[in-house]
């Protein structure tokens, strides 16, 4: 297969490739792939889901270097001193930073809450009122996207400043990224189109009525953008020359903390981030829909693809290895 095929197979949407947009490449530091689809251009933005909370490590991890955080196994109520917690609550006092960043934290539901969250006033203090709960710290993983909206309440009590401005400024700036600006509507109509809607969309990120950027998912982003994101993980955190991450958070972000179930994949889990297979040095932020950032360190290449609106397609990492790879290298 060439370029050209497989830009046809996406194009005439016969199988789970049909919803991208975009997929853009970069190997040894130089960009060797870009193409678009359904009325996309390079530079234009989509809502990349849950490749957001990869985003959200990467910050966390500045907030680390930086002694912003103390260190991963700080606890999260030392960010929130004023916070008042509910009678019977002991639980609460032990989750850390890292139960957050490996989804082991415990939460007082069974299916997460998102009306009860996404209607409120403050969505990270909705968040803490379920954080917690009767069965303690298990070290189970429990897949939550709501909770990871925890630290970007996290990141803007330690560091004094709205989480999407220590974005631009710790991260995108510094990647020569666009800076984002805050989506600004919360009504529950504006979220549906938010993820229904299959258009570009502006360099933004989803917030809450607080301007707190939505944790889990909401960060707009091009293909182009994550392949540069994934460049910086794959250089061990280094671009262009310049350190953005220590080495050290990036090995401690990519290693294996969880080994993960059938649900997804059988894969290993890092912070926020996958190890999809045991022996490889490869390395993902994956969201709903075929969003993805790919990092493959023994071919020193970094994929990012965006995808509109489509339901049960989740992991990329097939399609990039079998079809896309061989067209590239």
């Amino acid at each position: 297969m060439n370029k050209e095929q497989l830009h046809k197979i996406i194009e005439e949407g016969t199988g789970n490739e049909s919803n991208i947009c975009q997929i853009y490449a970069i190997a040894n530091d130089s960009p060797v792939f870009d193409d678009c689809w359904h009325g996309f251009k390079t530079e234009d933005a989509m809502n990349i889901n849950s490749v957001t909370k990869g985003v959200m490590a990467l910050l966390a991890g500045i907030a680390l270097d930086k002694g912003m955080i103390k260190s991963v196994d700080q606890k999260v109520l030392d960010f929130f001193p004023d916070y008042t917690v509910k009678r019977g609550e002991k639980t609460i006092y032990d989750v850390t930073v890292k139960h957050l960043l490996t989804m082991t934290a415990p939460y007082k539901y069974r299916s997460e809450p998102w009306t009860k969250v996404c209607t409120s006033a403050d969505w990270t203090l909705a968040v803490l009122d379920y954080l917690g709960g009767r069965k303690g710290i298990t070290g189970e993983f429990k897949y939550a996207t709501l909770g990871i909206q925890i630290l970007a309440g996290i990141i803007e009590n330690a560091s004094g400043m709205k989480c999407i401005d220590f974005a631009n400024e710790y991260l995108f700036k510094p990647l020569g990224l666009p800076e984002r600006i805050n989506h600004g509507d919360s009504s529950k109509e504006d979220q549906f189109d938010f993820f229904m809607n299959k258009n570009p969309r502006k360099n933004e990120w989803y917030s809450d009525p607080q301007n707190t950027v939505t944790a889990g998912w909401g960060l707009c982003m091009s293909a182009g953008d994550m392949a540069v994101i994934g460049t910086m993980v794959l250089n061990d955190g280094q671009y262009n020359g310049r350190k953005i991450i220590s080495e050290e958070y990036i090995k401690d972000m990519t290693s294996p903390h969880l080994k993960l179930g059938e649900r997804f994949g059988y894969m290993n889990y890092g912070y926020l981030w996958y190890k999809p297979f045991d022996d490889r040095d490869v390395y993902a932020a994956i969201g709903d829909c075929g969003n993805i950032i790919y990092v493959n360190k023994e071919k020193n290449i970094s994929v990012g693809i965006t995808g509109t609106f489509k339901p049960r397609i989740f992991d990329r990492v097939e399609f990039i290895e079998k079809k896309l790879l061989p067209v590239i290298i």
